[in-house]
């Protein structure tokens, strides 16, 4: 008798995944060897592959089945110091050799992005990453491309897209809940442009903080620009206004540094006086202070492995979902906020 089509047909990742009941990103990162998968959902997929008799090379095979193997990642700040560990983590996930990655740089310019988009569309790529300079909401290119669109950073307009963002109030609260833990009661803040929703997010999310407290920030939120110049000068304000100040959340890693310029003009000792806390996790900035800025990390790897991956689902027919959603931010403790004995 001859063979069935299923049995003439090679094993796919696919296959693989539906067998260990994951998803197909989780099964690629398994085979893979990656470290970031739980050793008994590894252990479940390289059973599933062996019962299928299926092999790494195969996996490159299926996945790239009928498709250019290629995907566009489209931005509007290739400079930005958050573009870049997006790419990073979105490389990572989408492994060596396996995809190819058309970069474009629109720089912030709508004709610009479109003519990119034309041409990724030309070169037929397999999806599009669309990585924004900032959280706030952005337009979204449509519904009618041929191939599956995701957003990372930024958030499309669009309900209907899918939008992978960092988790901004979280993070405000998160801060300050660590510097209510660390004994501080009189909390200043002082952030960037008001205009940027990751400002008013973070504002936000300290205030439910101190509100679950039973306390109030000291004075009113410092906005201006996001720079040291605004953090020395902003904090100088507050603490003039208010000597009883014992902790200052700030919106980035820069103005951090520039109150702790502040801080040590006026004689101020960081931390035991004065608790300074960042936000980004900026390494070079943060571990080259004096001393070092406890921070909320935006974890924007983990951001662009997670868009690279809903990219791969797509591709694969999965639906995953639409609307926006919020992906955790960490807290990092180093010297600038430590508890007071």
């Amino acid at each position: 008798m001859p063979p069935s089509e299923g049995a003439m047909r090679a094993t796919t990742l696919n296959d693989v995944a539906r067998r260990a009941g994951v998803s197909i990103a989780t099964a690629s990162k398994a085979l893979n060897g990656r470290d970031d998968v739980a050793a008994a959902t590894r252990a479940r997929v390289l059973a599933a592959a062996q019962e299928l008799s299926f092999t790494p090379n195969e996996m490159a095979r299926g996945l790239l089945a009928g498709r250019t193997g290629t995907v566009g990642l489209l931005t509007s700040d290739l400079e930005g110091r958050f573009m870049l560990p997006i790419l990073m983590g979105a490389e990572d996930a989408f492994g060596a050799g396996q995809i190819n990655v058309f970069l474009c740089d629109a720089r912030g310019d709508a004709i610009r992005e479109q003519h990119h988009l034309k041409a990724l569309l030309s070169r037929r790529v397999d999806g599009i990453i669309v990585v924004g300079r900032q959280t706030d909401p952005r337009p979204s290119l449509g519904q009618d491309l041929p191939v599956p669109v995701v957003y990372a950073y930024a958030p499309s307009d669009d309900e209907r897209d899918l939008s992978l963002t960092p988790d901004n109030y979280a993070g405000g609260r998160m801060a300050v809940e660590h510097l209510i833990a660390c004994g501080r009661t009189r909390i200043a803040h002082v952030s960037g442009d008001p205009s940027y929703a990751a400002a008013q997010d973070r504002l936000a999310g300290a205030r439910s903080a101190l509100s679950a407290a039973g306390l109030e920030l000291v004075g009113d939120p410092m906005f201006s620009e996001w720079s040291e110049h605004w953090g020395r000068d902003s904090s100088a304000m507050l603490l003039a206004r208010h000597p009883e100040i014992d902790a200052i959340f700030c919106g980035s890693d820069q103005l951090a540094r520039g109150v702790l310029d502040t801080a040590r003009d006026l004689g101020r000792n960081v931390p035991d006086d004065l608790a300074v806390m960042g936000y980004d996790n900026w390494e070079l900035l943060a571990t080259n202070s004096r001393p070092q800025l406890t921070s909320i990390d935006a974890n924007l790897q983990q951001l662009g492995r997670h868009a690279a991956q809903r990219v791969f689902d797509a591709i694969d027919g999965v639906d995953v979902g639409e609307g926006v959603h919020h992906l955790p931010v960490r807290l990092v403790i180093r010297g600038s906020t430590i508890a007071r004995r």
